[in-house]
């Protein structure tokens, strides 16, 4: 029987920003979703895979050469990942919901007919969209921020979070504290792509999660840390594992999980846990910074589970259980 190929991409270190300058802090989550997928697929028997990488990131990844499709300053990184779709079985792509990117690499990897290892593009356009999202979670009666579109909503007192409507974690996010700072944020900004959200203090967690037709899997709860500089959030540590109590959060998954039927293997869920309630605040329909200790905190291959949702149910038994922190070095 011949071995499935998988072709795994990471927008920023395979090479979508080739033609372009980053800064280490744009690498380092970047890097720790790469370096735990090549290290969870080296696990597997029974695949072969290539991963797509950035020139500059040679040294910066442990893996054999042999696995490597070396893009180049001069190389156009959507022609050469719609080339390289051809060679596989199926596609494993991991990007910022921003500028409509990882919706395109999936769309492409659907008009080629080959296996997408992550949610179709259609539920990636939609979980990637955080105001639809929002709206979505509400039919079903889950708890998540009050949200507005930026240019329907009129000041009040209190604080605020502005954020785009597509946007990857913190990045052009502002927290408000007074009318003067929203007129200042709001005035350049296009408020038809922003959202406002009121500011909830709470404990930021995140959970990592498998899904597959509308049911759920939950593999870890995270704590996530955060600074807060020049009214930007930064995260800054993430502990995997860091609650062995799923029970609060399964029926919050499960109702997730019917609210997008659509998706499918491992999504990041990012909540704000006050003494009343649990509120989601966003889908991330792809993997997260959290899945990088996943491995060591749990003994979970999440790269095999995902390939075991292609033909049934994933197994989810841990066969260590600890708590498990990244530090993000900014």
């Amino acid at each position: 029987m011949a071995k499935l190929k998988i072709l795994a991409v990471e927008y920023i270190t395979g090479g979508g920003l080739n033609q372009a300058g980053f800064s280490d802090a744009m690498t380092v989550e970047a890097l720790s979703m790469l370096q735990s997928l090549i290290d969870n697929l080296q696990r597997i028997a029974g695949i072969e895979f290539a991963i797509m990488l950035d020139y500059r990131m040679i040294e910066k990844v442990a893996v054999n050469p042999e696995h490597l499709l070396i893009i180049g300053p001069r190389q156009n990184f959507t022609q050469e990942f719609t080339r390289s779709i051809a060679f596989y079985d199926a596609v494993w792509p991991v990007a910022p919901e921003s500028g409509n990117i990882l919706q395109s690499m999936c769309e492409a990897v659907e008009r080629m007919g080959k296996i997408l290892l992550t949610s179709p593009a259609a539920t990636v356009a939609l979980a990637g969209n955080k105001f639809q999202t929002y709206l979505k979670l509400r039919e079903y009666s889950t708890d998540t921020v009050k949200t507005w579109l930026l240019s329907d909503f009129n000041f009040a007192p209190g604080e605020w979070i502005i954020k785009p409507v597509d946007g990857a974690g913190c990045e052009h996010s502002y927290l408000i504290t007074n009318e003067q700072e929203f007129s200042e944020i709001a005035t350049v900004l296009n408020q038809h792509a922003y959202l406002i959200q009121p500011h909830i203090e709470g404990e930021k967690t995140s959970l990592s999660c498998l899904f597959k037709q509308g049911k759920a899997w939950l593999v870890c709860v995270n704590d996530q840390l955060f600074d807060i500089t020049n009214r930007q959030y930064q995260l800054t540590g993430i502990t995997v594992n860091y609650s062995p109590d799923h029970s609060k959060y399964l029926n919050l998954v499960d109702n997730i999980a019917k609210a997008l039927p659509g998706l499918w293997g491992y999504a990041g869920i990012d909540l704000i846990e006050t003494p009343n309630k649990i509120y989601v605040l966003e889908i991330n329909p792809r993997l997260t910074t959290s899945c990088a200790a996943i491995y060591d905190a749990c003994g979970i291959n999440y790269a095999e589970a995902v390939l075991e949702l292609l033909a049934g149910t994933p197994k989810i038994e841990k066969t260590r259980n600890k708590a498990v922190h990244i530090k993000l070095i900014r």
